[in-house]
């Protein structure tokens, strides 16, 4: 199983910091975000495999942010709720408002680390192997892609941002959004991302009469079917 991107929202910087120590001794990649508009901004404009929230923020409650962050996130996103609140009215209210996962503090810190690998490989185990949008099919354990039944010569980077684009259908991904699902934080000095865009357009596009790959100005790039006439 591939290192997990997980966002932790938790106003609380000493629990922060604990659970950012505990989880990247695992060799996991943490997003940290103190209140809850900050949170939704990076579980909107990044890609995770899952999110990490405490209920008692200062600006926004946690539920609200589950809330919008399932209604309007890029991908499917695993939710696991970390709070004091431990009255079974309150586990109820955060599982019908969309969590997937609800632990109470104070927790058992492997705790924490078994429930946060088990809801990562359950959403990637729900991910179909192939997905289909209009002429494309993209068959991921076996990294092969096609479009009207015919083969795409893709690089491994080329298939890695059809696969975030795919995930992503029919929303757009921000360039810094792709970029950090491609090379973490420390992506290369020169413009790669662009190098990386055309070349996936000379095999996605190129042969065929109508473009896939869409450029959205001062946002970044999305799949989009030919239209029918």
């Amino acid at each position: 199983m591939k290192p997990l991107k997980i966002l932790l929202i938790e106003d609380n910087p000493t629990i922060a910091r604990q659970i950012g120590e505990l989880l990247q001794a695992h060799g996991w990649q943490l997003d940290f975000a103190h209140n809850g508009r900050l949170g939704i901004g990076l579980a909107l404009d990044q890609i995770y495999d899952l999110v990490i929230l405490d209920l008692n923020l200062p600006d926004i409650d946690g539920l609200d942010v589950c809330r919008q962050i399932g209604e309007r996130a890029q991908v499917n996103l695993p939710v696991l709720m970390l709070t004091a609140r431990d009255a079974f009215a309150d586990k109820a209210q955060g599982f019908n408002t969309g969590a997937d996962d609800y632990l109470t503090k104070p927790f058992d810190p492997r705790e924490l680390a078994l429930r946060c690998r088990a809801l990562a490989r359950r959403n990637q185990l729900h991910r179909s192997n192939r997905t289909c949008i209009g002429e494309l099919t993209i068959r991921h354990r076996e990294h092969i892609a096609y479009r009207a039944g015919r083969p795409l010569k893709l690089t491994s980077i080329g298939f890695r941002i059809l696969t975030i684009l795919a995930h992503a259908y029919p929303e757009a991904v921000s360039r810094s959004a792709i970029t950090h699902q491609l090379w973490g934080d420390n992506p290369p000095e020169t413009d790669a991302l662009k190098s990386h865009i055309y070349s996936l357009r000379q095999s996605l596009d190129k042969p065929f009469a109508t473009p896939m790959l869409k450029t959205i100005t001062n946002v970044g790039y999305q799949l989009e079917t030919p239209r029918e006439d």
